[in-house]
């Protein structure tokens, strides 16, 4: 027998998650196609069209001048079996070379070309049977047969016969079921594939929902490279902490892959480049304190200069990146809670505080402050958002502002975005020092945000007991909420 080879095929359980709608082309089936091999006299009568007649020959012994045998040979029970049958993980399926060759460009080769096969027939042992049939259903008719457990193996087949009209179906059912929960698991297809379409679409499906891709269960099993393709990304929507935590959750699965036991050292060393991309400098120095200073993946002397550069200035130099990731897609929104603009606002080291809910899910990147009645001057100012219920600080960054001396805001950023539930109660704080400022009056209990891309964006602010240096609805500092939906 001739044998057709190639690099090995993926499983056919490899798809989306089983129960997945299938093609909206065809209902999708992994039962073997029953081949014909009575003819039937005067058949061409009863066909219409070309596509009937060539539909009708679709795994038809019927005028076939090849066979391939497809799928690996399993073992045989005790009884063996006849000599040249196929194993029972295998499938025989006539077919006919000139709609082979004229559909797909290798089988044309494998037919016609200069090393062209005189077999009768044909091994293809890297190819899944269901696979196989749905290209030939293909090739015979422009029927699609494609379902969850057999799209990525006829994606497969499909590349591996040159058919990319095939392909791009493939690659459309993929899409349309993609979601935060399979987006790693399809990632890594797609990279192994390479379908760069889908790759990018998955890549932004995890930075809209990277907790909950991450969260998932395919996540430990990507590969390095793909890992590090992740950790790469500017997008991503999560905390620096918490991708820390899910990277530990993929190095100890990677430790027992490769058989290793699951300590610090073997953490490490399965990490390799993909430790560098975590950005360490984006965590607080509690989060970095609770987690990574206590894993025993860093080195101490990484530990030691990781707390300096949180706690000194100036700052030692780490080799992590410090580069802000900012999440999301879309445009920048902000609301404003203030009607009206006076003089005079005062500090004296009292943290500004108003409480805050929403009625959507949200990500706040920062917030528009007043700055000085006195002309241009500069303003130290430390920012938070602190989930009131847990007086849980979820974020926050030490930094500062230069303004003009106007009645405008200006803008102060964290660090990275945070996640904003909704209905869950939360506490924007900003303690600034500096001269006094402007300072909003007419406040609004209730802000509506519309944008045509989304739904609205409903605040509701309530004032923050305690010292809060007098902000309240009513009147006072951060006046703008500056968010992505």
């Amino acid at each position: 027998m001739a044998a057709a080879g190639g690099p090995e095929a993926p499983s056919a359980a490899a798809g989306p998650e089983a129960g997945a709608a299938s093609s909206s082309s065809s209902s999708a089936s992994s039962s073997p196609v029953v081949v014909q091999r009575e003819p039937v006299y005067n058949w061409q009568a009863t066909k219409r069209s070309l596509r009937e007649r060539f539909a009708f020959l679709f795994a038809n012994e019927l005028l076939s001048d090849v066979r391939f045998v497809v799928g690996k040979a399993g073992p045989r029970g005790g009884g063996g079996g006849p000599v040249g049958a196929p194993g029972p993980a295998q499938q025989r399926i006539p077919a006919h070379r000139f709609v082979l060759a004229a559909g797909s460009a290798v089988f044309d080769a494998m037919f016609n070309g200069g090393m062209a096969t005189t077999s009768a027939e044909i091994e293809l042992p890297d190819v899944e049977p269901a696979a196989f049939l749905a290209l030939l259903r293909f090739l015979y008719s422009d029927e699609v047969q494609i379902g969850p457990e057999t799209v990525m193996t006829t994606l497969y087949t499909a590349k591996k016969y040159a058919v990319p009209a095939l392909e791009a179906h493939c690659v459309e059912f993929l899409t349309k079921h993609l979601r935060a929960d399979n987006a790693f698991m399809l990632l890594t297809q797609a990279r192994l594939f390479d379908e760069p379409q889908l790759a990018s679409l998955c890549l932004d499906t995890i930075d809209k929902s990277t907790i909950d891709a991450i969260s998932a269960e395919g996540f430990t099993d990507i590969d390095i490279d793909t890992l590090c393709a992740v950790l790469e990304r500017d997008t991503l929507s999560i905390r620096e902490s918490r991708l820390f935590g899910a990277v530990v959750r993929w190095a100890e699965a990677e430790c027992q892959r490769q058989q290793l036991a699951v300590t610090s050292t073997n953490k490490q060393k399965v990490l390799g480049k993909a430790l560098s991309l975590i950005r360490f400098p984006l965590m607080t120095i509690e989060e970095f304190a609770a987690g990574p200073a206590q894993s025993g993946i860093l080195s101490d002397r990484e530990v030691v200069n990781l707390f300096l550069h949180f706690t000194v200035n100036p700052k030692p130099r780490v080799d992590y990146i410090d580069r802000p990731r900012c999440c999301l897609r879309g445009k920048e929104c902000s609301i404003n809670r203030f009607q009206q603009v006076e003089s005079r606002w005062g500090y004296s080291g009292t943290s500004d505080r108003i409480r805050f809910t929403v009625n959507r899910r949200i990500s706040i990147v920062g917030f528009g402050l007043y700055g000085s009645i006195h002309g241009p001057t500069d303003y130290q100012v430390n920012i938070q958002i602190i989930e009131y219920e847990k007086n849980q600080t979820l974020g926050q960054n030490d930094t500062g502002f230069s303004c003009d001396g106007t009645a405008n805001t200006f803008r102060v950023m964290f660090k990275e975005p945070i996640e904003i539930l909704p209905t869950v109660c939360y506490t924007a704080c900003a303690t600034l020092k500096g001269p006094d400022s402007h300072y909003g009056t007419k406040g609004l209990k209730k802000v509506i945000h519309e944008s045509p891309a989304s739904s609205k964006t409903c605040f509701f602010f309530f004032s923050s007991p305690g010292n809060n240096n007098g902000t309240s609805i009513e009147d006072g500092q951060i006046p703008e909420i500056i968010f992505y939906t």
